[in-house]
């Protein structure tokens, strides 16, 4: 099968690893284009570009992928199939009538369940303990079209956004293997989804790093997973410094404290919730490096008592 292949970073680049190592012909790679990244904000080329540049394939990285040009450039190629995954923009039937195969998406989790942009921090914060990898038709309405194939993965109890993200990731690259034969093949049967079952996972912003110490401790632990590496569980130390915690444990039973409160300094740094109490684990200050709890307490000289605070919240747009 002849295939232009669509998608971002980190997600897609094992994706497109696993296809070009199969019989199917990867005719171009579109992606988003190169943005400054970094504290120095400095353009960089991506992982995924340089992997096509690897291979020899034309990479294509279009401001606007609904361009007339653009689309002329890429129904010369004559491609059979698209594959996409997580490639960020919303694709109009311009680019979906394309190929004669229509468009496949490789989306990170077990359809219809978590449709949307961060699939992968919803099934943590949602505590769904089996999460996987659908490849489905793309339609014009989000991530609703039939299901050609899925595979299924347990999430781990201490699995962090990322940790899963390079597990489905390879699987995403299997499955979309899978789904090309099974094209070539005609043995393709896609299975239309309960939209009854549905739920959707917005787009994450930085904002939603705001740890509220007023949840259950459950709830914050999932968060701090969910949000490793990005945007990062955010709150306030006795110093009033911000500080990321990367990663915690709940605890259940009655808080002997109000929440925010350190309830022990020694062996652990325990904090009190709303529910439970939460065990910073490893954390990050500002400009600095990650690092055990246990050396950040030993650094900081904290007494049971003090209090850890939640960011300020973002004042409300007009």
């Amino acid at each position: 099968m002849r295939f232009v292949f669509f998608g971002s970073p980190p997600f897609a680049t094992p994706v497109l690893e696993r296809l070009l190592q199969s019989r199917h012909a990867a005719l171009g790679v579109v992606t988003l284009p190169d943005r400054p990244r970094g504290r120095g904000r400095e353009t960089a080329t991506s992982e995924l570009v340089l992997l096509a540049r690897d291979h020899a394939i034309p990479v294509f990285q279009p401001a606007d992928p609904h361009a007339a040009d653009f689309i002329a450039e890429l129904r010369a190629l004559s491609p059979d199939v698209m594959v996409v995954a997580s490639y960020g923009v919303i694709m109009k039937d311009a680019l979906l009538s394309l190929a004669p195969r229509g468009a496949l998406n490789v989306h990170a989790s077990l359809l219809p369940r978590h449709r949307g942009a961060s699939p992968i921090q919803a099934a943590i914060l949602a505590g769904d303990e089996l999460t996987g990898v659908s490849l489905q038709r793309i339609v014009a309405r989000l991530d609703e079209g039939d299901v050609l194939a899925t595979r299924e993965r347990a999430i781990g109890p201490d699995e962090t956004a990322g940790d899963l993200l390079e597990a489905l990731a390879p699987l995403g690259g299997e499955l979309a293997v899978e789904g090309l034969d099974l094209l070539e093949s005609g043995r393709a049967v896609f299975t239309p989804q309960d939209h009854a079952r549905s739920s959707y996972a917005r787009k994450l912003k930085k904002e939603q790093g705001r740890v509220d110490f007023t949840r259950a401790a459950q709830d914050l632990a999932r968060q701090v997973r969910a949000q490793n590496p990005w945007p990062g569980a955010r709150c306030l130390d006795p110093k009033g410094r911000e500080l990321v915690v990367l990663r915690a444990r709940a605890h259940g039973g009655t808080a002997l404290g109000t929440p925010g409160e350190l309830v022990e300094t020694s062996p652990r740094l325990l904090l009190a919730c709303g529910e439970g109490s939460l065990e910073l684990i490893e954390i990050v200050l500002a400009g600095k490096r990650p690092m055990p709890a246990a050396d950040y307490l030993r650094g900081a000289r904290f007494s049971r008592g003090e209090r850890f605070a939640s960011l300020p919240e973002a004042p409300a747009k007009t």
